[in-house]
């Protein structure tokens, strides 16, 4: 299942509660998938989760919304957040580490 780092956690609140509805939360839902490049995700802030969502909360409360296919592709997945070279911050997906 996905992991959310609390930095990630954070970030998702902060986006979501410019929504205003305790309910909303980060989605992923597959884009398009391109052969020899991988699969696209499109992410936005939606008010809910749709039917067949996988919903994943975080203790820190933010939620993340998975539709079936992202959330198979996302499964052994950590969204995290990076600052780029400028300063902004930017959602990451990156390989959950094994020990």
């Amino acid at each position: 299942m996905l992991t959310v780092t609390e930095a990630a956690a954070e970030a998702i609140s902060a986006l979501t509660a410019q929504q205003g509805a305790e309910e909303s939360g980060l989605r992923f839902a597959l884009q398009s998938v391109q052969e020899g490049e991988g699969a696209q995700l499109a992410l936005s802030v939606a008010p809910s989760p749709q039917d067949g969502d996988r919903v994943v909360g975080t203790d820190a409360g933010a939620k993340v919304f998975l539709e079936p296919q992202a959330a198979a592709l996302l499964d052994d997945k950590v969204l995290d957040v990076q600052q780029d070279e400028t300063g902004d911050v930017a959602f990451a997906v990156l390989p959950q580490k094994t020990d």
